[in-house]
């Protein structure tokens, strides 16, 4: 069994994969100073309380966070008697290398993105993950990641807002009922929703105006769906995209070992 986990700047996920499909995924906060044994105790926790009978053998580890990534390595090492393959490393192959400048460092969600992006919809595309930050993956005809864009995710626009502006509250992320707010919070509501939008429709406009070729828009990350309320520019919705991408990146290095 495959154990896939993507670390993100705020959670933390893990899932199971047998080789068909995925048996389970847990969340948890993101936290660089959580052990590998309190890791541990979690999963072999929530895998009991799911009459979770199997045996981890292989792992897989993107992590946006790099000090989180010291003991995952020792989770899969210590309690699954297995080295884990790292998104980013030299030892873990792609598909096809990022076409970028020399010496960048690309995060290896995008690249993971890329990867399962490609293998679902074919080149071509943007890929725009509604994360802790938003950001933008264009992906070559060939299914190279070829660069993007990064802006402020939603959530912390909202909280630069409420820590900046003393009389403004924390609100939740919604799609307000009209434009026009008629108190504090739906205004507020409003500039953030269709603000992003407008972000969003602006960034991909400008994205094709630079690719000699039409691109489809695949969104995913968890406001991706709430986004996609107002817009029609997407052209699918990709809650699995991540996981997805990690089974293909384990698969092919397994491939070609």
């Amino acid at each position: 069994m495959l154990l896939a986990i993507d670390c993100g700047n705020t959670n933390t996920v893990f899932s199971i994969w047998d080789g068909t499909r995925f048996l389970a995924t847990w969340r948890i906060a993101t936290d660089h100073k959580r052990t590998a044994d309190e890791y541990f105790v979690w999963l072999s926790s929530l895998m009991m309380l799911t009459k979770l009978e199997t045996t981890i053998t292989e792992a897989i580890i993107s992590s946006t966070v790099p000090r989180v990534v010291f003991n995952l390595r020792v989770l899969c090492n210590r309690y699954f008697d297995c080295r884990p393959l790292v998104v980013g490393k030299p030892e873990c192959r792609l598909p096809v290398p990022p076409r970028v400048d020399q010496g960048t460092t690309v995060g290896p969600d995008r690249l993971v993105n890329t990867v399962a992006g490609h293998d679902r919809h074919g080149g071509d595309l943007i890929v725009v993950d509604f994360g802790t930050a938003t950001t933008f993956d264009v992906v070559d005809h060939d299914g190279a990641y070829v660069g993007g864009v990064i802006a402020p995710g939603v959530n912390l626009s909202l909280e630069a807002l409420h820590m900046a502006a003393a009389a403004l509250p924390h609100i939740d992320v919604a799609k307000p009922g009209h434009v026009i707010g008629t108190n504090t919070v739906a205004c507020m509501q409003s500039g953030v929703y269709w603000g992003y939008v407008g972000l969003v429709e602006g960034i991909v406009r400008e994205v094709r105006k630079e690719r000699p070729r039409p691109s489809k828009v695949i969104a995913t990350g968890g406001l991706a769906s709430l986004f996609a309320q107002g817009t029609d520019l997407f052209h699918s919705i990709e809650d699995d995209l991540t996981m997805h991408g990690l089974v293909l990146i384990n698969d092919f290095n397994k491939e070609t070992a």
